[in-house]
């Protein structure tokens, strides 16, 4: 899963297929906007593969041509050698969030930092089953200048505790669908109710939150 940061369109290679949902960015050309591109298994390359080394320099390429901020799930979560080297060669261009090799548990995130694998983690809520490993995850993460993204998952109910979480937590990053049906909007509602409690004191962490 790739999230791209979409400025102004004309930035865009002319062929990109990044280029056409872009109102947004046309409008308000200096507004940040980030784009989550995701492909279910059975449109991808179906027999055809590539082994680690060679998808991370598939990768390389597309960093250098789109606007990729973050990269989540790029390699497949036994393989921690592909991930130490995909580290290696983009951990200081982009975010690299582990989600299935991590599964927000604290202990496999301390083992990650320690070995050097990714530089993010996907932090779910209900996957560790408490809120006190999910704080633990977070704060473990954050400590070691980690990025942290706090995700909502399948099968998901208007319930807004990860928007507190997220607030909480300063973590900057929440990944919670489209502006669209109802469990997910109450997320967004939450969080501009958490900016008015919050007034002046609130602050928006901008495109940096992507920087490494």
């Amino acid at each position: 899963m790739f999230y791209c940061l979409l400025g102004s369109e004309p930035t865009l290679p002319h062929r990109s297929p990044l280029r056409k949902p872009l109102p947004l960015a046309r409008k308000q050309p200096r507004r940040p906007l980030v784009q989550q591109l995701h492909r279910p298994r059975s449109q991808l390359l179906g027999r055809h593969g590539l082994g680690a080394e060679d998808l991370i320099a598939l990768y390389e390429e597309w960093i250098a041509e789109f606007p990729i901020v973050a990269i989540e799930d790029g390699l497949a979560e036994d393989d921690w050698g592909g991930w130490k080297q995909m580290r290696a060669r983009l951990g200081d261009k982009i975010l690299l969030i582990g989600d299935d090799i991590f599964v927000t548990n604290p202990k496999i995130i301390a083992r990650g930092i320690v070995e050097n694998v990714a530089n993010a983690v996907l932090i779910k809520l209900n996957q560790i089953g408490t809120l006190t490993e999910t704080q633990q995850a977070l704060r473990l993460a954050l400590h070691h200048g980690w990025g942290a993204m706090v995700s909502h998952r399948s099968g998901e109910t208007e319930d807004t505790t990860i928007a507190d979480l997220v607030v909480a937590s300063g973590c900057g990053l929440i990944k919670t669908g489209s502006a669209s049906r109802s469990e997910r909007i109450a997320k967004y509602n939450r969080l501009l109710h958490i900016e008015e409690e919050l007034g002046s004191a609130a602050q928006f962490a901008g495109r940096g939150v992507f920087s490494r």
